[in-house]
């Protein structure tokens, strides 16, 4: 199969760059996620996509 570029050269740019360090990431608790989930997807939803009646 043809290559573009010979392939010694492959991952030459990854292998130059400086390692950064990944910053710790913090998702939030289980409860408050499924709450702001479900803002987002029942209560704030255009009111033709509302799948049940308010009273």
């Amino acid at each position: 199969m043809p290559t573009h570029g010979s392939l010694t050269k492959a991952g030459k740019v990854r292998a130059q760059t400086p390692k950064i360090e990944a910053t710790p990431k913090t998702s939030p608790i289980p409860r408050r996620r499924n709450w702001v989930n479900f803002q987002k997807r029942i209560l704030n939803a255009p009111a033709e996509t509302k799948r049940f009646a308010e009273e």
